[in-house]
């Protein structure tokens, strides 16, 4: 399907603080610059760098206010153009917050919302206290108050499918059965389209909202995974949950439902160069760069 170049939106927003990792901000900026060129409307929201190494957390979440200021300065932004369709270049996984909200609300039970991840991001404060894990339960009504308040119309669990999901806690595992959510890890798929079309066409949902977080992919494949550090110590990311799927299979599944429905929604999250990052702050100690 084709929707109208001029009436997407593209919403750069560089936010870290979801999963308080300020090199989130530029993996952001770096994916805006290198991406195809937006031919509608494009909006970037101010984030600021990080500048303590330890953030507040206030009611089991960190950065709780600033991330709060963030979501309504994302809302104020889709607003002013009421845009067809959403593409948001992040940053973490909370930056689809207030574009799916919107989505949510503009095309109600049409819509439907894959979910391309290595984690359900269905917690709360209770199980982890960055608030990227829990963006998914939120744009379902669940989780923080002031939050869930950006989010006129939740979205309905039957409407969630999740596309390369690996392993997942006893918590998470609970909560999508709970609520009815369809999951399909990347065995399930074997490099076929298929059985997401299939449960597309009987969702009914003409318009869907994709949510891509690039750790769906196998960091044995990609150097810009958060799990391929290279400070990172050898052992920091054992027992967390990892993608298994190449980009070239998420391309070709969201083109297949392109052609199936109206793709109105696209985030690309958690994009970490970790050379151009390394360049970012050698940059900073030059004269005339580096803060003063």
């Amino acid at each position: 399907m084709t929707i109208d170049p001029t009436k997407i939106l593209r919403l750069n927003l560089p936010q870290w603080q979801g999963g308080d990792h300020p090199d989130y901000r530029t993996g952001a900026r770096v994916l805006a610059a290198i991406a195809p060129e937006a031919l509608g409307p494009e909006e970037t929201v101010a984030v600021p760098q990080a500048r303590d190494d330890v953030r507040p957390v206030e009611q089991g979440i960190v950065s709780r206010r600033p991330l709060l200021d963030l979501i309504a300065a994302a809302s104020a932004a889709i607003d002013r153009h009421k845009p067809d369709a959403v593409v948001t270049l992040g940053g973490d996984c909370l930056v689809d917050l207030a574009p799916i909200a919107y989505l949510s609300e503009r095309y109600g039970d049409d819509l439907a919302v894959l979910w391309v991840d290595a984690h359900p991001d269905v917690m709360g404060p209770q199980q982890f206290r960055n608030a990227h894990a829990h963006v998914l339960a939120m744009l379902m009504g669940i989780g923080d108050p002031d939050f869930v308040a950006s989010v006129p119309k939740p979205v309905k669990g039957d409407r969630i499918l999740y596309v390369g999901l690996t392993e997942t806690t006893p918590f998470e595992t609970d909560f999508i059965a709970k609520h009815g959510m369809a999951r399909l890890n990347p065995e399930d798929l074997a490099g076929s389209a298929e059985p997401v079309l299939a449960w597309l066409r009987a969702s009914g949902a003409k318009k869907v909202a994709v949510h891509f977080d690039l750790d769906v992919l196998d960091p044995t494949l990609y150097d810009f995974l958060l799990s391929q550090d290279p400070a990172a110590a050898p052992n920091a990311f054992e027992g967390i949950a990892k993608g298994r799927m190449r980009f070239e299979e998420v391309a070709g599944i969201l083109r297949a439902v392109d052609a199936e429905a109206d793709v109105v929604g696209l985030a690309i999250t958690e994009y970490m160069p970790w050379s151009a990052m390394q360049l970012s702050k050698s940059l900073q100690t030059l004269p005339l760069l580096g803060e003063r």
